[in-house]
């Protein structure tokens, strides 16, 4: 729900949107539960089809998605709440994203479209409840935390209400009103202080830093370098920015000075009201979203089994992701739209090969 933006750390940091926790449901609605405890609630999903016709006569169909808590287990919502499905993003590359220079990030920086190109893309500053300091948001699909360490400790937190150095509620996200969860066994007393301590944390930090990018595949077939052309004319390039060279890091030789191509500029970006959830985070605000980096968004189906993409799933097929861009990527999607079929095709394959 709407915050103080007054109050606190947050502050500090202008254009903060500052939101509190539901106060019943908390910071997330679980529609799962352990023996004994109700699921918080089930997820409703309403779809509408909207059919888009592109050049040379095709038809693609996007569905455009209604979202409903239904069946609340501990009573109704605060009537301004905030809500906004989540489908988890890849974990590849990650600790090469946070290697990435702030400085280069924030020098692609334009929030007030100096040059006019269209594209005002901002950075997420945030409040690092580790360093307890402002810090440049990378990680989450609209950049809410800074580290990867950070968004380990609030997904154990979170998600599964594991207490860590970072997020210590032994009950994790449950609410004073949620007397069962609150009072049901946990980790309170543990010997090591926290259900999962500073040593386990850190394993999965490294865990999650050293997820590899899968290789490319068919990079060099003339139909994949036609969608390449076409990638850059059409202007995806412009947010999804191709390469980076990391940090020179003594302790991290994985992620040393290396020349990356995660096609993220890592910034925040209007995608207009057709993708907005109208739930800020930190400096984010309902209609943006961090650039979704595209390395290895060609092995979705391989390794997840499905071909569903954005930040709830809705789009099916990589064109209907594309489909879905609005607000600054609205010319560019436009651009798609009208392009000769053979040069979307190629744009798509291209895509399929990162």
């Amino acid at each position: 729900i709407p915050g103080n933006e007054d109050a606190g750390n947050i502050k500090e940091i202008e254009g903060y949107l500052a939101t509190l926790a539901e106060p019943t449901y908390g910071t997330q609605m679980q529609d799962f539960a352990v023996s004994g405890h109700s699921a918080e609630y089930r997820l409703q999903i309403d779809y509408t089809e909207v059919p888009v016709t592109l050049s040379g006569g095709q038809v693609v169909s996007l569905r455009h998605p209604t979202y409903t808590a239904a069946d609340l287990g501990y009573g109704p919502l605060h009537p301004d709440a905030m809500l906004s499905p989540r489908v988890t993003p890849q974990m590849i590359g990650l600790g090469l994203l946070e290697a990435i220079p702030a400085a280069d990030i924030l020098a692609l920086a334009d929030p007030n479209d100096a040059d006019s190109d269209g594209i005002s893309g901002r950075a997420n500053i945030v409040w690092s409840q580790e360093y307890n300091m402002p810090m440049l948001g990378r990680f989450g699909l609209k950049a809410g935390m800074p580290t990867i360490r950070e968004q380990s400790a609030g997904a154990f937190a979170g998600d599964i209400g594991i207490s860590n150095p970072i997020f210590g509620d032994p009950f994790g996200d449950c609410s004073t009103i949620q007397d069962a969860c609150v009072n049901a066994p946990h980790g309170a007393g543990d010997v090591r202080g926290f259900e999962i301590d500073a040593e386990g944390l850190d394993l999965v930090t490294f865990y999650s830093r050293n997820l590899a990018v899968p290789a490319r595949r068919d990079a060099d077939t003339p139909e994949v370098l036609r969608g390449k052309q076409v990638f850059h004319e059409t202007g995806c390039a412009d947010c999804h920015q191709p390469s980076f060279v990391t940090h020179r890091l003594k302790d991290q030789p994985e992620q040393s000075f290396q020349l990356i191509w995660p096609y993220t500029d890592m910034l925040l970006h209007d995608m207009g009201e057709g993708l907005a959830d109208h739930r800020p985070e930190a400096r984010a605000t309902g209609t943006e979203w961090r650039t979704a980096p595209l390395w290895g968004i060609g092995m979705t189906e391989t390794v997840s089994g499905h071909t569903q993409f954005l930040h709830d799933g809705r789009a099916r097929s990589l064109l209907e992701a594309v489909l879905w861009h609005g607000g600054e990527a609205e010319p560019a999607k436009n651009r798609v739209i009208d392009m000769p079929p053979a040069d979307r095709d190629a744009l798509i394959h291209y895509l399929e090969s990162l």
